[in-house]
């Protein structure tokens, strides 16, 4: 299990203490994903279970990618002590990481902190060694640079990724989706499901769920008739059109089609059609309330039998129990604000929201 206590914890201190290192230009809705549920979990417990500080390099003001500017807490060399790092990037990242960045970021590996990331901020652990050997994930505008550059982290599509100490995500919403997931992990489902309600986030989404990345961005323009192959494939699910005559709409022959999915896909073209089904098949099952039997008929199935092998095989577990695995409910216990008052972000926000009607409205 991967929590951010697994790192170095100063003496008696109960919250968990986050550093956000901000990079120039890092998206400001991939720190506020981040930051967030840590805010909410403080307010729906009533316990300052997280304290967060926003961090620069030199410590003063760094620009969002939407020209607005932050403020940090402090620089990065006086940080305050902390149980995790979490590298927050964005646009022109490969030039918004600076020498000092990796050494600092080595120097918390070597103390024990968790790292993580939000965005493009993995390349600056990447850039550091810090991804070497591990999964981790990054948006999808930063994929291929990344892979190239960094070929010894396994880089993947997943919406975010952990792994032992490195948590990584995504950019846009994803980071809450991270968080949410570390949340369930220390303090349980039922405050992470607090926290999504309070949030309107229909859905948790975990690690098996992937980026859409934009195939013209996997491919560049040099394959024109595999994209429109894949275009094919995506508004045909109900009813998969057969791979001959999709070589035949591109005018190329079978075996084309063939040795184009496995040098640029990695796979074969059947098989990628029924990955592009059976993702359909779980969206279908997490955010609607069709039956079983109706997700297979729409995705392309025969039979829901070769419909639960297909998604078992693919996802791990049968179609029933992805729609079936949530807790019940706990009952409610209201928890008191800790004595100890310290002058930051986390407190003040606490002892704002106790004024809510949901403060302390579930237990932990």
């Amino acid at each position: 299990m991967s929590q951010f206590n697994q790192g170095v914890q100063p003496q008696n201190r109960v919250a968990q203490s986050i550093g956000f290192l901000l990079l120039d230009n890092f998206t400001l809705i991939s720190l506020a994903s981040a930051v967030e549920p840590l805010r909410m979990a403080n307010q729906l417990s009533g316990k300052e279970l997280y304290r967060w500080h926003t961090l620069t390099h030199d410590g003063l003001p760094v620009c969002a990618s939407d020209g607005l500017q932050i403020t940090p807490d402090a620089a990065m060399q006086k940080a305050p002590a902390l149980d995790a790092v979490i590298v927050c990037g964005g646009v022109d990242i490969q030039h918004s990481v600076k020498r000092e960045h990796v050494s600092w970021l080595q120097l918390q590996a070597r103390q024990g902190r968790q790292l993580g990331a939000v965005c493009t901020g993995s390349w600056a652990l990447a850039k550091a060694g810090l991804l070497d050997g591990y999964d981790c994930s990054v948006h999808w505008e930063c994929l291929a640079s990344m892979q190239e550059a960094f070929p010894r982290a396994a880089i993947t599509t997943r919406l975010f990724s952990i792994d032992r100490n490195r948590n990584t995500s995504s950019g846009g919403t994803a980071p809450m989706d991270m968080m949410l997931h570390l949340i369930a992990q220390q303090h349980g489902r039922e405050l992470a499901a607090g926290i999504s309600e309070m949030f309107i986030y229909e859905r948790i989404r975990n690690e098996q769920d992937h980026q859409r990345v934009p195939l013209k961005h996997m491919l560049g323009s040099n394959q024109p008739k595999l994209q429109e192959i894949v275009a094919l494939m995506e508004a045909n699910l109900e009813e998969p059109i057969d791979l001959d005559e999709l070589a035949c709409f591109v005018d190329i022959s079978r075996r084309q089609l063939e040795r184009l999915f496995q040098k640029y896909l990695h796979c074969s073209p059947s098989r990628y059609y029924l990955k592009l089904r059976l993702i359909r098949a779980r969206q279908l099952l997490k955010q609607t309330s069709m039956s079983i039997i109706e997700v297979a008929s729409v995705c392309g199935f025969v039979s829901t039998p070769h419909f639960s092998k297909c998604y078992r095989e693919y996802f791990g577990i049968p179609p029933r129990d992805e729609r079936a695995g949530q807790q019940g409910n706990n009952l409610v216990v209201l928890l008191p604000i800790p004595d100890q008052q310290v002058n930051s972000s986390a407190v003040l926000a606490l002892s704002r929201a106790q004024g809510e009607s949901t403060f302390a409205s579930v237990r932990i």
